[in-house]
């Protein structure tokens, strides 16, 4: 008997979950939420309508003087990776495609085609390329494969797949993040971050069946587990590793307050990231693990939902990071979609405060922006801060349309 590939049977059973709620009236969100969420969804359809006009030949990460900034043709640093090679490049192709499964307009799909052919002169710069390839190419050449069956981005998908195995390093066990750094030595570093590239990794294995991808995610996986996260359920943002023999040298702040404290965005780079490792592998502790991070951010939302930049810093200033609370949204609905009907409600509940206060204090719904939400930070110790950001617009896309139940999921 032939098995169907882990993510694929996970669709079935989340399908069929779906038509038994449907019939059962159990859903995840009940029908005054399920008001509010078509709200949403359409002052998005209306939002993206003119903004995917404005922005087709873009590649954009954030605006400048409310419109976006085009990282296909800028680079403003002189370096590959701060230009064509930027690690949020795909995020705007993921959104086009996330707005073609929901609307079926053909523009979606040419703009995303557009956004993933740019993306080739990473390939033959190769330089600026490093382990963030699964949030280059997932939303873009894999979401392209699965949904049209183009050829081309399959080739493409399986480049990058390569290059992200390329970086592992067998004596540590983990992936190498980023290239050489004004920093000294980085070939021990790994970071947080990582667990949502590895998914390219996943899929590179289930669409060849070559098992080696798949085994070098979970080990990686397997390391973030020991090394990245907290017995209370925080993490740390890099870790660096004996890049010979292997083991733990030290921990870093990285883009959070400090060393030890707790950066919001890569609680839920975990958070989301052993999710997806589950529904991948179906390994119960990526689903612990992913709890047990859940469980810790959930308890340190503040009571306003805003979500601050580092759950450890200081109380001024007030800097906060709405792409965390995107991010941390999405994950929460996706373990709802896993445990039991008596803990979903727990995961469901604190991922529609955050979306709702997103919505309703975060956002920009007008015509005088191409953003939608507005407060989004890069790293805590940033000169700039509270910008857009593409990646907080397209996870809180994706949440929206998660809680409807007929979501496209990228990764």
């Amino acid at each position: 008997m032939t098995l169907l590939p882990v993510r694929a049977r996970y669709n079935v059973v989340i399908k069929c979950y779906l038509i038994y709620a449907k019939e059962e009236g159990i859903l995840l969100i009940n029908e005054q939420d399920r008001l509010w969420v078509n709200g949403v969804i359409s002052k998005i359809t209306d939002k993206l309508d003119w903004v995917s006009e404005k922005s087709r030949h873009k590649i954009p990460y954030t605006t400048v003087d409310g419109t976006h900034d085009d990282r296909s043709k800028e680079n403003p640093s002189g370096d590959d990776a701060d230009g064509i090679c930027w690690w949020t490049n795909g995020f705007w192709g993921g959104m086009m495609w996330l707005m073609h499964h929901e609307t079926g307009q053909e523009k979606y799909k040419e703009i995303a085609a557009y956004s993933e052919e740019q993306l080739d002169r990473c390939f033959e710069q190769f330089y600026g390329l490093h382990h963030d390839v699964g949030f280059m190419w997932l939303p873009t050449s894999v979401a392209s494969y699965k949904v049209t069956g183009n050829p081309e981005s399959r080739k493409r998908a399986l480049l990058a797949a390569n290059l992200l195995a390329g970086r592992f390093n067998l004596a540590g066990g983990f992936i190498r993040a980023w290239n050489d750094l004004k920093e000294g030595d980085t070939r021990g570093w790994a970071i947080i971050d990582c667990m949502l590239n590895i998914p390219l990794l996943y899929w590179a294995s289930e669409e060849t069946g070559d098992p080696r991808f798949k085994q070098i995610a979970m080990k990686h996986a397997d390391t973030s587990m020991d090394a990245f996260v907290r017995p209370d359920g925080s993490v740390h943002h890099i870790v660096e590793f004996d890049p010979f023999a292997g083991g733990v040298v030290k921990t870093y702040g990285g883009q959070g307050y400090a060393e030890g404290s707790s950066w919001t965005r890569g609680q839920t780079w975990a958070l989301y990231g052993f999710m997806m490792s589950y529904i991948h592998t179906g390994k119960q502790e990526y689903l612990d693990t992913a709890k047990r991070v859940a469980h810790y951010f959930i308890a340190n939302i503040p009571a306003d939902g805003v979500i601050p930049v580092d759950f450890r810093q200081p109380a001024v200033p007030k800097l906060e990071d709405d792409t965390a609370a995107a991010i941390a949204a999405c994950g929460l609905i996706e373990i709802a979609k896993a445990v039991g009907e008596h803990e979903k409600d727990l995961y469901v509940n604190a991922a529609l405060k955050l979306l709702k206060t997103l919505d309703h204090s975060r956002s920009d719904w007008t015509k005088n922006r191409d953003g939608i939400l507005q407060n989004g930070t890069g790293a805590y110790h940033s000169a700039t801060h509270h910008f857009e950001i593409i990646y907080g617009d397209y996870y809180f896309i994706e949440a929206i349309f998660k809680l409807k139940g007929n979501d496209l999921y990228l990764w």
